[in-house]
């Protein structure tokens, strides 16, 4: 189903980890009755992974797989998708993509609370301050879906909230309507 023939639109939410993506997620699907997809929990429920990376604690995902699964779902929109990754998604599935950012000292007590250490904790860090999924947003999408957002706080997470129910709620499967755009 192409993208003007959905009736809702497909959200990504990405970021480093400890960004808030799925708190953010999981409030937006309530507010606007989109489907949230947490994809790490997708991954491990249906196995759409090549194992375990040992260092940096976690699974290894077959975007194959991946793709294949959510393909059906993606095309009949709707969706919230919630990933710290963007670039293997095809580009035809998203009307918004969102990039939460944290500051740097934030982050780091986040994700050292999660009990985040070694390389998987820096690695993390450097990925924020680099601002490396900003920039793999703008080489993967057109720059008018990409949107960064602040998410240091609840109540930042609450107002991006707001900002893009009121996008949904405009929204237009016609990329040429206004309903398309919001910053």
């Amino acid at each position: 189903m192409a993208r003007n023939q959905r009736t809702k639109p497909n959200i990504l939410i990405t970021g480093t980890p400890g960004t808030g993506k799925t708190t953010m997620s999981s409030a937006l699907a309530k507010a606007t009755q989109l489907r949230h997809l947490e994809l790490g929990e997708l991954v491990k429920q249906k196995d759409l992974h090549d194992g375990w990376d040992e260092e940096l604690e976690c699974y290894v995902i077959n975007e194959d797989l991946v793709c294949d699964e959510m393909e059906d779902m993606m095309e009949s929109g709707g969706n919230i998708v919630d990933y710290h990754g963007c670039d293997f998604f095809p580009e035809r599935w998203f009307d918004r993509v969102v990039v939460l950012q944290t500051d740097n000292s934030i982050l780091f007590d986040r994700l050292s609370r999660r009990g985040y250490t070694g390389a998987k904790l820096s690695n993390n860090i450097e990925c924020e301050i680099f601002q490396v999924l900003v920039e793999e947003a703008k080489e993967s999408y057109p720059q008018d879906i990409v949107v960064a957002m602040r998410s240091d706080s609840v109540d930042d997470i609450a107002r991006n909230v707001v900002i893009l129910k009121d996008w949904v709620t405009g929204w237009s499967p016609n990329p040429t309507d206004d309903g398309n755009n919001c910053s």
